[in-house]
């Protein structure tokens, strides 16, 4: 990885040698399951180190391998190694840092599937505590502690994390920092930079950016990419199919353009929210009126799609009638792609497992798309009107 290469530069040509793809503006997608030698001996080299050579799907792939190069360079890391899934890529990364006996430390809000892998392996014996944030995380962390695990910003909270801070807890303690960096893309943070050991996304979200693909990444430095690409990777079996790389090389393309104009959206969408007089609060860095706005800007280069707020209700029939009311936002569970969706937890999140994460009722998740922005917010405006 070099840092002489622009961001926009690597997404749209690092590593495509066009006169070596005879030409080809797309790099070829590589679908064969397994590569062949001229020898025994050969095969033997290959096999020995299988993350770096093409031997078989279910080590590394040439489409997938391009696709590492650059979320590698763009996260200013040593090596990548794509999944199957984000939760492929995470479970895996959690997997290389614990063994029997340890603790994991979770800083602040994050992904549902996470917390549930954190408390499967408890059967292996390692254990885990939520901190609320970093004070709290302070008093929580333990000299068994070989983890400390964080998003930012965190999951439906939308609070920024101090990175650098959260990195200087882990280190004296001598724990590994482990970040999903997917809301913000490599384009907007780069917590390596910041001293984070290992960097996660989900490829499903914005890098993909058309919902039509779904992975996951680990980026970091070869010490600790290069014996999990070799043992949990392989032995998960989650690898990436070649046909995602590809779509996710190509949503790489235009990230730079597509972040932009999901932040300009969303801002105007964050701003009408927050002048309504039926919300109570919106969950977005951007606004300055967030509780970490002034730590965003100076941890962020710009501000994704992703946003949450509250309507002023306790009534999940309510919720259920102000999400049905909308015609430009679709109904769906994920985010990151062209087209703008709600999510509202009071509806599709059983209670309980709202109380223990600490999610209100009125809680409502916005993935604001590529639409245009008075369209998306005159749709926002109806169905507040249906609500009398």
């Amino acid at each position: 990885m070099s840092d002489v290469y622009s961001d926009d530069w690597i997404c749209t040509r690092l590593g495509e040698d066009a006169q070596h793809f005879l030409g080809a503006v797309h790099p070829p997608v590589y679908e064969n399951s397994l590569f062949t030698f001229p020898n025994a001996a050969a095969l033997g080299k290959a096999l020995r180190a299988e993350d770096e050579n093409f031997v078989y799907w279910r080590g590394t792939n040439p489409t997938v391998a391009l696709l590492q190069d650059k979320l590698a360079a763009l996260e200013r890391a040593e090596r990548a190694k794509c999944f199957g899934s984000g939760m492929g890529a995470i479970s895996a990364t959690l997997s290389s840092r614990v063994a029997a006996g340890d603790h994991v430390l979770a800083v602040g809000a994050i992904y549902g599937p996470t917390t549930s892998f954190l408390r499967y392996l408890s059967k292996f014996g390692v254990t885990h505590t939520h901190a609320a944030d970093l004070a709290e995380a302070r008093e929580l962390i333990r000299p068994e502690t070989s983890v400390v695990y964080f998003e930012s910003p965190t999951f439906m909270a939308f609070r920024v994390q101090d990175i650098a801070a959260v990195v200087e807890l882990a280190r004296a303690h001598g724990a590994t920092t482990i970040m999903d960096n997917t809301w913000a893309t490599p384009l907007y943070q780069k917590p390596i930079t910041l001293g984070v050991d290992l960097v996660l996304h989900s490829l499903s979200k914005y890098i993909g950016g058309h919902s039509d693909l779904v992975g996951g990444v680990v980026c970091g430095s070869a010490e600790l990419v290069r014996p999990l690409a070799l043992t949990e990777y392989q032995l998960y079996g989650a690898a990436m199919s070649p046909h995602d790389a590809a779509k996710a090389v190509k949503g790489l393309r235009t990230l730079g353009v597509r972040m932009a104009a999901h932040g300009e959206r969303a801002q105007r969408v964050a701003e009408f929210l927050e002048s309504h007089p039926r919300v109570r609060t919106v969950r977005y860095p951007g606004l300055p009126s967030h509780p970490d706005h002034e730590l965003a800007r100076r941890q962020l280069a710009g501000f994704s799609g992703l946003l949450a707020f509250e309507l002023d209700t306790e009534d999940p029939a309510l919720v259920e009638r102000w999400v049905d009311a909308l015609r430009h936002f679709r109904i769906g569970v994920s985010w990151g792609g062209y087209e703008s969706l709600v999510n509202a937890p009071a509806v599709t999140v059983e209670e309980s497992v709202r109380a223990t994460m600490g999610i209100p009722v009125g809680l409502v998740r916005l993935s604001v798309g590529l639409e245009d922005g008075e369209t998306l917010v005159t749709d926002l405006a109806a169905a507040f009107e249906q609500l009398g």
